[in-house]
């Protein structure tokens, strides 16, 4: 199995990078906050978990091992693959993805697209006590650097995933100004949202 990989970025696009290693371009699915810390032509590390069907092989890939366990733990749960799994680590950060387990917050499970309120409660009993086995992995390097504003965060990260500068914060803009105490993932995916409309 791949369980990382490391190379020149060779593409970003909204749910994947391409990452050449050894002269080999892996295509790696990801969430928006780790693909808003790459940047083409850099070199990037990405931990992966490869999902092997009958008719494909895929690369999930994540900034940090935390988001990796978690990705595998969602998956024991009856009803959640891959998929639903990569788009619970987008709408929740592995902290709040924690809390709304052990807390048992339907609600903010329920924000995730595919997941209703009986799939929500499935994985609160399912994970609840699990979740806090997953080692976590605070102050680790994302890639952005911690010091830079979350507007700096989130345009260079639009900037990443192709988006022009000058469209990039006028969406940053936006969402800042509708919500100025929005978490940089948050803002992100709401200037994603922003953009993919004027597309």
């Amino acid at each position: 199995m791949i369980a990382s990989v490391r190379g020149e970025v060779l593409d970003i696009a909204l749910d994947h990078a391409v990452i050449e290693a050894s002269g080999v371009g892996y295509r790696v699915n990801a969430t928006p906050v780790t693909l808003g810390a790459l940047h083409r032509g850099s070199e990037a590390r990405l931990f992966t978990t490869m999902i092997v069907r009958e008719d494909s092989m895929t690369l999930y890939g994540f900034s940090d091992t935390e988001s990796k366990d978690l990705f595998s733990l969602l998956q024991t749960v009856s009803g959640v693959g891959p998929r639903l799994a990569m788009a619970t680590l987008a709408v929740l950060e592995p902290d709040a993805l924690r809390r709304a387990l052990s807390e048992g917050n339907l609600t903010a499970l329920t924000r995730v697209p595919g997941i209703g309120k009986r799939g929500a409660e499935r994985m609160v009993v399912e994970l609840r006590d699990k979740v806090d086995a997953v080692a976590t992995t605070a102050g680790a390097a994302s890639g952005v650097a911690v010091g830079s504003s979350i507007r700096d965060q989130i345009v260079e990260a639009l900037e990443g995933l192709g988006f022009p500068i000058k469209q990039a914060e006028q969406a940053t803009d936006s969402v800042l100004a509708e919500s100025p105490e929005a978490t940089t993932s948050v803002a992100l995916r709401s200037a994603l949202s922003l953009l993919g409309k004027t597309r």
